[in-house]
């Protein structure tokens, strides 16, 4: 059996004041606008599936049947969702993450799985304008 383990611990999903698993500040902080329909059936998936710390583990071949996501659908889907810092993914484990904030911009839950590994490294003297890095980490998405 699969050990789950949580991937942000400082972002630990707790059960809403409204008592749902769906916390109503999707909607009422608006982190639900603009995202992809393949973003919100994956977003819904381990919501729905998660134990009680927000973390699921389920297979990419399991999420694709469940949700009906095809191709790479699967794999832009869960980089929206880690950049909007909605969830976070570290194989084979996603974790719902809290979305009480003390700011309105939920910080982005990166892995090595949501950025491709040409994007990862950057020269630590290179001084980058923060457009282009967020260009590069939404990889199209907008």
């Amino acid at each position: 059996m699969i050990e789950k383990r949580l991937i942000c611990p400082e972002r630990l999903r707790t059960v809403p004041k409204q008592f749902s698993w769906i916390d109503h500040a999707l909607a009422r902080k608006k982190y639900i606008c603009g995202l992809s329909h393949a973003s919100l059936a994956l977003y819904l998936f381990p919501v729905t599936v998660s134990d009680a710390e927000g973390v699921s583990c389920y297979s990419d071949t399991s999420i694709k049947r469940y949700s009906g996501l095809a191709g790479n659908a699967l794999t832009l889907a869960r980089r929206e969702l880690c950049i909007k810092g909605l969830s976070a993914y570290s194989t084979p484990f996603y974790q719902a993450l809290s979305l009480q904030s003390s700011s309105e911009v939920l910080a982005p839950a990166l892995c090595e799985k949501c950025i491709p590994d040409n994007r990862m490294s950057r020269a630590d003297s290179e001084a980058v304008h923060i457009g282009k890095v967020l260009a590069e980490r939404l990889g199209g998405i907008q």
